[in-house]
């Protein structure tokens, strides 16, 4: 898995997003408790669930691999000018 340019930004934003997302489909919305990781996992579950990802295959189902999986969905997403792309 090769790093992406600017990931930890395009994380922040697949987050934000994701966030949203969840929230229109009916999820409650994060907690001030809820850790990164339990809302990266959340997101990112939600989105395969709903065919917007490809799943990770099960051995490689890991904190760093669901990271850089929204990061890429995220970078899919905004539009080619966007500053996270550059």
């Amino acid at each position: 898995m090769k790093k992406m340019k600017n990931e930890s930004g395009l994380l922040k934003k697949a987050l934000e997003i994701g966030q949203a997302y969840a929230k229109n489909r009916g999820y409650q919305s994060f907690g001030p408790t809820d850790s990164a990781k339990q809302k990266i996992e959340c997101i990112y579950r939600l989105l395969v669930n709903d065919k917007m990802i490809t799943p990770l295959p099960e051995n490689q189902e890991d904190l760093l691999s669901m990271k850089h999986k929204l990061a890429v969905w995220i970078s899919k997403k905004l539009p080619e000018n966007h500053p996270l792309l550059k």
